[in-house]
């Protein structure tokens, strides 16, 4: 749930403050969505890093470097969607990476590896939809070229 309260509330406050001079959703939708990576990306580090190599499923070899990889990928991809040169890149790689992950989320669900209402998959996919469509929105009203920033 906090990755979905810092994406709106990050999205929202850049919006109306007009922060960096972002004035559109789809851009301020960019910063929130960078936000909400970095928390996930560093979480992948501190804090939840035993839950979430918990969550691999255990086809998969070395959940401890997956959890890593994902996590440095997540902090990458947060940076790149605030340099206007690579934030098409880094949206549509985050967007791939939340299909990629989301069998981790299947697992936890399915194993009751968390204690809170995300336990279900129901709740669980309709974040995973809704974290796909911010990063949709984001790539389609970005210009594939464009200023530096």
């Amino acid at each position: 749930m906090a990755p979905l309260l810092i994406l709106s509330i990050v999205t929202i406050v850049v919006r109306v403050a007009g922060l960096g001079g972002e004035r559109s959703w789809a851009r301020a939708l960019r910063y929130g969505l960078a936000a909400m990576f970095t928390a996930t990306g560093v979480a992948h580090f501190v804090g939840m890093r035993d839950e979430l190599i918990a969550m691999v499923p255990p086809a998969l070899p070395e959940p401890g470097l997956l959890v890593t990889v994902t996590g440095v990928l997540e902090l990458l991809g947060a940076a790149g969607l605030v340099w206007r040169r690579t934030t098409r890149a880094a949206v549509i790689a985050l967007g791939l990476m939340l299909v990629a992950m989301f069998p981790a989320n299947v697992y936890a669900a399915t194993h009751g590896l968390t204690g809170e209402w995300l336990d279900h998959l129901v709740p669980r996919t309709i974040l995973q939809i809704v974290f796909l469509a911010a990063t949709a929105v984001v790539a389609r009203g970005h210009p594939w070229r464009g200023p530096a920033g």
